[in-house]
């Protein structure tokens, strides 16, 4: 647990709430009296789900034993998970490619451990809340964060909220244009082959061409690529979705001479359709500004906005 030192950490607080972001690679805690402020933190890799939450409870018993009650955690987890509160699945992971996390009970394990209200979202609608609270979406009411890594996922807030209808948004699934030159791959997905992620995630990019993004230089010809699918996903998402921006994270966008590259492709695409057509792509398709942190500060905004409704409830009554 890599904690703060803060005179702050010993005072009494009203409210002290967890954050996880559990990511199909790392899971990353916190805890702390605010989304804005975490005492402590810890990052490990995600194995099995045995191991993993015994790690996360650790923490948060250790949290609580230095700093006082949980009053909730929220939890932004990799999918695909069920959101349903009526379904028998609620709140468990469902038909992931991830070895052995299929159809593993999330918010059951966690509340029984820890004995407080679970917030549970997806990790890209957790990132979604956080650059919306206190990044680059802050003070806008509609916009949508994609990252774009081990796979492709998409987090639509629509009225300031995250936008679930009969199941989360799925857009690193949607079938795109193959490109002119991109024929000879068939893609990596296991469910559908060429959807996007298919041909646009980290493992895609690496399947492709025998070498993870990372190693690639600047001028390779897989950046092209990239920009040429994520211009595709953006035009979709503008023509759905509407939104006042588009916010590009994960590791592949680590690259940043893709930002310019799909924004102009995606000017081209557009082809001056609707008025949206006439806003600056530099203010539109932006990247993250939390460095790294979007899931797990959405992840404590979902907690925060679940202690505030219990209370008040309790106040009610």
């Amino acid at each position: 647990m890599n904690r703060k030192d803060s005179a702050t950490a010993a005072l009494p607080v009203k409210r002290l709430l967890g954050g996880i972001e559990g990511g199909g690679t790392r899971f990353n805690c916190v805890i702390g009296p605010s989304p804005g402020e975490a005492w402590a933190r810890s990052s490990f890799p995600t194995t099995t789900p045995a191991d993993t939450f015994a790690r996360v409870i650790d923490f948060f018993r250790e949290g609580e034993a230095e700093y006082g009650a949980l009053s909730a955690v929220g939890m932004a987890s990799f999918g695909p998970v069920d959101l349903h509160r009526a379904s028998g699945f609620y709140g468990h992971v469902t038909t992931t490619p991830k070895p052995h996390w299929s159809h593993t009970d999330v918010v059951g394990t966690l509340s029984r451990a820890l004995g407080v209200p679970i917030a549970f979202d997806t990790d890209v609608n957790g990132a979604a809340l956080g650059e919306g609270a206190f990044g680059a979406a802050r003070g806008l009411r509609n916009f949508v964060y994609v990252t774009i890594g081990t796979g492709i996922g998409a987090g639509v807030v629509a009225d300031g909220r995250p936008l679930n209808g009969a199941m989360h948004p799925e857009v690193g699934h949607m079938l795109v244009p193959r490109a002119v030159d991109d024929s000879h791959f068939g893609g990596n997905c296991r469910y559908h082959g060429d959807c996007l992620e298919g041909l646009a995630s980290g493992p895609a990019i690496e399947a492709r061409w025998g070498r993870r993004g990372e190693s690639l230089p600047p001028d390779h010809p897989a950046w092209a690529l990239q920009a040429e699918y994520l211009a595709g996903l953006c035009v979709n998402l503008t023509l759905s979705y509407a939104p006042e921006r588009i916010i590009l994270g994960g590791g592949v966008m680590a690259r940043r001479q893709l930002f310019p590259m799909i924004r102009s492709r995606f000017a081209e695409l557009l082809n001056g359709y609707t008025a949206l057509s006439e806003v600056s792509p530099e203010g539109f398709i932006v990247p993250p500004s939390l460095a790294g942190r979007s899931g797990e500060v959405g992840a404590m905004v979902a907690a925060g906005r679940l202690a505030e409704h219990r209370e008040s409830q309790r106040v009610d009554r």
